[in-house]
Formats: structure tokens, C-alpha cells, sequence
């Protein structure tokens, strides 16, 4: 450690021989961006791991493990916008190799106006838990992350709804030039918004705006699968029907499931048949008076996230019992 001009004490890490200095309230990250040092990150909060990287020497701050599995703890491993040194470090940083896997497109179809239906296939079984997500990474480097749509199975696949954002570099790459056998880098599965298979009374309220049906479709047919005897709702919103998708398949399950109850939400103008008027949050809290008890699962727009994590802890959902993955709104 050394201080500057001003006194201030400021900490070394060491990349490749190469030495760089942080200064106090400044991320590891932050000093890597700074030095135009090549690392793959997306959210910068610490949500979706892309900028994970490894302390050779020095353990990292446990601040910056938070997330992370024990495995990855105990060789180091810490996440570069979570992390303000506190000692100096030797630093590795990730590559492709060490961190991902290449999976092979075997399905990219449209699932409405503006959502892709991607499939990668693994070679070898690719371990994840329904409503986690994985991050997506182009050759490039470019990296983003997506919610798993689907439940592990023989089959290997990861399933993807991938909504089209105007200028995304990804979500146009996606869209626009990926084809059945291309290889895209996998990484890791991560998150803790999915189904756990204890409490079988208990009710489930899953919400979730546009492409938020991904891992709330993984989690509501994990927990049907595990035989959860609880009432089960889920509320799907947009704006207009054509935003929507898989309208048919959750009522169909509706049928089949006495205790699953499926809701469509549109706040636009033409609201037809069959579907609530207003937005997903107002109508879903307007059915519950008292939530004690329920377990909730919250994924879409950040605004509507937020506000359901406030108001179902309002109305007695226990704060242990709230499980939010807010998705990004820059361009992916």
C-alpha cells in the first residue's frame, strides 16, 4: 500500500505485471474501467457476475463474495464492482475458457412481435436451478445476462425469451444474425429468484412484465412438477396484447391445475375479452388483502419490482419470502 500527494492511502493491484492504483472509495472495477483494462461487467451492482474475478494472493473484502458459491469464495474468486481493497492484490482476470461453456443454437423463433425464443444445447449437462440466469457472451467479449426460461432436463438446453431493444448491440445480434448452430459462450447459472420445493401450502404470487415470463415460466412449472398443493398465481402485463406471449399454454395449465391461476394484464387502450385492464401490480395487489404467509416472485421492469417488493412486504409477505430479479433497461 502507498499514499499519495494528499496523504491518502492507496492500495496496488497487480494484473500481468502490470500495476495499477486505487484510491479509497473507488471499486476494483471502477480502476480497471478507468485504466481501460479489458473486463466483461453489465450491471455494476454485483447481480450479474460478469465481472468476477480472482485475488492470487491477498482474500478480498466479504463484501465483495456476496452471491458467489463457496467454491468460488475459497479460491478467491470476487466481484470487481463490489470490491474496495482493503490490502493490496495480484489480480487474475477471467477468460472465456476458465468461466464459460459453448453451448450450440438449436432454436431461434419469434414469440411475438419482438421476443426471440432462443435454445442452446450443451454437450454435457448444464446445471441450474429453474429462474436463474446465465450471462451471454459474444465472441467479441460483448456480455449480457438472461433469465432461463426452462427446468433442467435430458436434454441439456437453456431456454431464452430475448426481447428486441432499439441500438442493443446483443439483443440485435441475437435477433438479427444468430443462426441453429452457432456456438455462444455460457456462463455459470446465478440468481436466487427460483422455486424451492418445501412448504408445499404455501401460496406463490408470481409477477412479472414482458419478457419477466422467462424465469417465472421455469419456476412455475418447477414448482407443478414438484407437486405444490398451494394456490399458485401468476400475472403477466404489457401495454398491448401483442407484447404478450404464451397466452394459450398458461391457460391451458390453468385447466389442468385447479390451484394455478393464470391473469393477463394490458394497460393500453384495447383491452379485450378475457384479460384485466391496468397494470400488472395494481391489479395482482388489488386481489390480495394479506399476503402473510405467501412467497413472491417479482421479475420485469425495475419500477414494477420495486414497487411489489414494498407493497407485498406491506400487505405481510415476510422480506425472506420476496424474490425479485429487476431486469436492466439500457440497450442489451
Amino acid at each position: 500500500m502507498e499514499s499519495n500527494l494528499n496523504g491518502s492511502t492507496m492500495t496496488r493491484l497487480t494484473i500481468n505485471e502490470h500495476i495499477y492504483y486505487c484510491v479509497p472509495n473507488e471499486t476494483v472495477l471502477e480502476v480497471l474501467l478507468r485504466e481501460d483494462v479489458k473486463i466483461s461487467y453489465t450491471c455494476k451492482k454485483g447481480t450479474c457476475h460478469s465481472c468476477m474475478v480472482r485475488s492470487l494472493d491477498n482474500a478480498p473484502p466479504e463484501a465483495a463474495h456476496v452471491g458467489l458459491r463457496d467454491t468460488l469464495k475459497k479460491h478467491n474468486h470476487f466481484l470487481a464492482c463490489l470490491c474496495y481493497p482493503e490490502q493490496d492484490m495480484a489480480i487474475k482476470l477471467p477468460d472465456q475458457s476458465e468461466f464459460y461453456t459453448q453451448g450450440s443454437v438449436v432454436a431461434n423463433e419469434m414469440l411475438n412481435r419482438n421476443t426471440l425464443l432462443l435454445i442452446i444445447a450443451f454437450r454435457y449437462a448444464f446445471e441450474f436451478t429453474a429462474g436463474q440466469f446465465v450471462n451471454l457472451q459474444r465472441a467479441d467479449g460483448l456480455t449480457r445476462s438472461y433469465s432461463i426460461a426452462n427446468t433442467p432436463q435430458e436434454s441439456n438446453t437453456l431456454e431464452f425469451h430475448i426481447r428486441r431493444l432499439p441500438n442493443g448491440k446483443f439483443s440485435e445480434w441475437l435477433h438479427d444474425e444468430v443462426r441453429i448452430g452457432d456456438s455462444i459462450a455460457v456462463s455459470e447459472a446465478r440468481g436466487h429468484c427460483f422455486y424451492l420445493p418445501e412448504r408445499s401450502q404455501q401460496g406463490l404470487l408470481l409477477v412479472g412484465t414482458g419478457t419477466g415470463l422467462a424465469p417465472l415460466a421455469g419456476i412455475l412449472t418447477d414448482a407443478l412438477a414438484h407437486g405444490h398443493a398451494g394456490p399458485i398465481y401468476l400475472f403477466h402485463g404489457s401495454r398491448e396484447i401483442e407484447d404478450l406471449y404464451r397466452i394459450d399454454e398458461m391457460r391451458l395449465l390453468s385447466e389442468q391445475y385447479k390451484n394455478f391461476h393464470y391473469i393477463p394484464c394490458l394497460s393500453g387502450d384495447k383491452v379485450p375479452e378475457g384479460f384485466s385492464h391496468g397494470r400488472v401490480d395494481e391489479v395482482s395487489l388489488a386481489l390480495f388483502s394479506d399476503l402473510k404467509g405467501w412467497r413472491i416472485f417479482l421479475c420485469g421492469h425495475p419500477d414494477m419490482v420495486n414497487r411489489m417488493k414494498k407493497m407485498t412486504f406491506l400487505k405481510g409477505a415476510a422480506s425472506a419470502d420476496i424474490y425479485a430479479d429487476a431486469f436492466l433497461l439500457t440497450p442489451t
